[in-house]
């Protein structure tokens, strides 16, 4: 018979566990895990702003906004940064 244990351990990349134990910004690495993605794919997308939920560059590090990725894990619908820039293009 398996251990209590066993059966209630949860997927790391789960929204519940990240809303629980993620700070306010993870890495893209991280992030790529939750996606499914790997970190060259992920990587490639955050150059091209098409990373499916907010990044923030700081320096020569990328952060991804916890909160983003938990909206874009439960909706499916992605955050792009370059949503937010689109509106100021068109003047």
């Amino acid at each position: 018979m398996p251990s209590q244990s066993s059966t209630t351990h949860h997927d790391p990349f789960s929204p519940e566990h990240i809303h629980a134990t993620w700070s306010g910004t993870a890495s893209v690495e991280d992030a790529a895990q939750a996606f499914g993605l790997s970190r060259s794919k992920s990587y490639d997308l955050v150059r091209r702003g098409e990373f499916p939920c907010r990044v923030l560059p700081i320096g020569r590090t990328t952060r991804v906004v916890t909160a983003s990725l938990l909206r874009v894990l439960e909706s499916g619908e992605p955050e792009y940064n370059t949503a937010s820039s689109a509106s100021t293009k068109a003047s």
